[in-house]
């Protein structure tokens, strides 16, 4: 859907609910704003750094699987 698409509709709305129409869509920029200074904020860079660690035999057929191997 493009944007001359969604005016010519808005346009068809009466002048009493284009008001709504212009809340709801402040409304969801004002929640996308919202999300995405969240993400930034709350996340940190290297915060499990040294807290996991990865078995030296990884890489080694498990024994359970030799029949599909």
């Amino acid at each position: 859907m493009d944007q001359l698409h969604i005016l010519e509709k808005i346009k068809m709305i009466p002048v009493a609910y284009q008001q709504e129409v212009e809340d709801f869509i402040d409304f969801i920029l004002q929640k996308k704003v919202s999300q995405k200074n969240a993400v930034k904020s709350n996340r940190k860079l290297g915060l499990l750094k040294g807290k996991m660690k990865m078995s030296d035999d990884f890489n080694t057929p498990l024994d359970d699987f030799k029949d599909y191997m």
